[in-house]
């Protein structure tokens, strides 16, 4: 079926080069006219590697709420073409993930979680955090007394694995090798893997996978007071076949370290980032700390973890005039959704006090089960950086990974005045 006649065609090269603008330097560091661009091209239309982008926020967020419209699971990636992209080891692993799974499968493991971040657990976990922040800026301010310092590698690369990994019960001397690992395993969800990509994805994967097996098998025979120990004891009761149980307690663990690590870290960075980058802002949150959660949320609006979601039609579906067939994929492009003019005004300015809704966590059934643990964390980060560090300032230009899903500062230079 032909797209309706409402739809104006784009140019594939002139989607192709923005996407390749979009992966540079220049463009990592100037991304929002580029997303303007993509807007301006339509909320819908034909993407030249096949399925279609959507940039609006109001499809974005009508598509994410759907039940209908589907995570791109096992079944659906059997189905393609591309091997290299859709069937490797990464790829694979990663659709045995909560993210991945549609219902039933995906109601099943929810389920088998429980609520592991309501208020009583995240009051029991603050304390522990906040002394990790002390720690950590404990850290920074020895660094600082020597020069610039790199924020990101000393502190929101930090904060996230020793939250998680402490939850876990997972011993701190792995936690360096768990970051590297899980910064190399999501680039099979990049829009345009490479193959060297694919290759680092593959091998963090079998590492992962062999960690996570280890720690089921470990847990099975010493089961302490820990959420895998506690997994165990469920999924025996809701699968006989214990080779299957371990195996859903398995992709449980290996997703929950993946998910608190790549987000929250992303979180941590863009949130001081800003906030620095509007010193006059900054000094306003400090005389209004009540507002640090709204700063929490402009930050996840203006720049948010993941720019990307995907997802698969239910049917043969009209959107924004044009015609998706049953089973494509369409992209859901929210860092752009987010500086949708005809969602917000004045998108392009940051403003703790927007007080507006926002696509960070994703929305729906498969809502981040760990944005109640990401907030604190960025809560707690932001209370001791004004209460300790008055006189941060940026340093050097920061850099950034040059990726469109996972968003990632790979340095943040910071100074003392």
């Amino acid at each position: 079926m032909n797209p309706s006649p409402t739809a104006s065609p784009v140019d594939r090269r002139t989607v192709i080069s923005l996407f390749s603008r979009l992966r540079t330097r220049e463009g990592q560091s100037r991304h929002l006219p580029l997303y303007a661009e993509l807007r301006d091209m339509g909320e819908v239309f034909a993407a030249p590697w096949g399925g279609h982008l959507v940039t609006s926020y109001n499809l974005c967020d009508q598509i994410l709420r759907s039940r209908q419209w589907k995570a791109l699971d096992s079944q659906w990636r059997a189905t393609q073409g591309n091997h290299e992209r859709w069937n490797t080891p990464a790829s694979q692993q990663a659709a045995k993930t909560l993210p991945m799974l549609n219902p039933p499968h995906h109601t099943k493991m929810r389920q088998s979680l429980g609520n592991p971040f309501d208020r009583k657990s995240l009051g029991k976990i603050k304390r522990s955090i906040d002394e990790s922040v002390d720690q950590l800026l404990d850290g920074l301010a020895e660094e600082l007394r020597q020069g610039e310092a790199d924020f990101s590698s000393l502190i929101s690369e930090q904060l996230p694995v020793m939250s998680i990994g402490r939850w876990l019960g997972l011993p701190s001397s792995d936690y360096r090798l768990l970051n590297s690992l899980v910064n190399d395993q999501v680039l099979t969800q990049e829009l345009f893997p490479s193959p060297s990509q694919l290759g680092l994805a593959d091998a963090a994967t079998r590492q992962l996978q062999h960690y996570f097996t280890e720690l089921v098998r470990e847990r099975r025979k010493a089961p302490g007071d820990d959420p895998v120990s506690s997994w165990i004891k469920t999924w025996d009761t809701l699968e006989p076949d214990r080779e299957l149980a371990d195996a859903a307690v398995h992709s449980l663990a290996f997703f929950v370290l993946e998910a608190a690590l790549e987000t929250t870290t992303h979180l941590l960075n863009s949130m001081t980032y800003l906030l620095l980058k509007h010193p006059r802002q900054l000094e306003q949150l400090r005389a209004q700390p009540e507002h640090i959660p709204d700063a929490v949320d402009e930050a996840l609006r203006y720049d948010p973890p993941i720019h990307l979601f995907s997802r698969t039609a239910p049917e043969d579906v009209t959107l924004a005039g044009v015609r998706i067939r049953e089973g494509e994929m369409v992209q859901l492009m929210v860092g752009a959704a987010h500086h949708d003019p005809r969602k917000y005004t004045d998108p392009e300015v940051f403003d703790f006090r927007r007080n507006a809704p926002n696509l960070g966590f994703g929305s729906g059934i498969h809502y981040c089960l760990g944005a109640p643990l990401a907030r604190l964390e960025a809560t707690s980060l932001l209370t001791g950086l004004m209460a300790r560090m008055p006189g941060l300032r940026l340093g050097s230009p920061p850099s950034w990974a040059p990726q469109v899903t996972f968003r990632r500062l790979t340095s943040l230079m910071v100074t003392v005045s």
